[in-house]
């Protein structure tokens, strides 16, 4: 997997979700994944194609996503309550929105697709030429999950080639 791919969002997740979580974030578990990624809790799935295809899952565990959207909507909230659900999107979108700044200034082109509910208890897999990243964000009001599997599609923007960054 490339890093140049990755780091951008790893970027992006650690500034928003200190402000979202109010608390400094570090990153705990990092590991490349063979297996099919099972959700923790309330998981978002954002899809990009284009140069860059692939898929980004975004999963809090119940507790944080609850505490999360209780901090964001400024009053408690039932732990069931759509907002939450409506919160994970709000912060993928926000998380995988800084990420795409970050890309197409390097000059790639691709479509990010809205989030969607990641409900399957069967798990997503990579294919063979995707690998997947899975990182825990870490902080005291919270775990976050983010899960990345992407690959660059057959053309990369140009000065990319043979990692040579502008």
């Amino acid at each position: 997997m490339k890093m140049e791919l990755i780091q951008p969002f790893i970027n992006a997740a650690d500034a928003v979700l200190a402000q979202g979580l109010d608390s400094p974030m570090s990153v705990g578990n990092l590991s490349m994944e063979e297996e099919a990624y099972r959700r923790k809790g309330m998981a978002a799935l954002v899809r990009l194609t284009g140069d860059i295809e692939g898929r980004v899952i975004f999963d809090l565990d119940k507790e944080t996503a609850v505490r999360v959207a209780r901090r964001f909507a400024g009053a408690e909230l039932p732990e069931s309550d759509d907002l939450v659900r409506e919160t994970v999107f709000e912060l993928a979108n926000q998380v995988i929105g800084n990420a795409v700044t970050t890309l197409n200034d390097q000059g790639f082109h691709f479509r990010v697709h809205p989030p969607v509910l990641h409900a399957s208890e069967q798990g997503l897999k990579g294919s063979e030429d995707t690998e997947q990243l899975v990182m825990c964000f870490e902080s005291a009001n919270g775990n976050v999950f983010m899960n990345i599997a992407m690959r660059y599609n057959h053309v990369q923007p140009q000065g990319m080639a043979a990692g040579v960054r502008r």
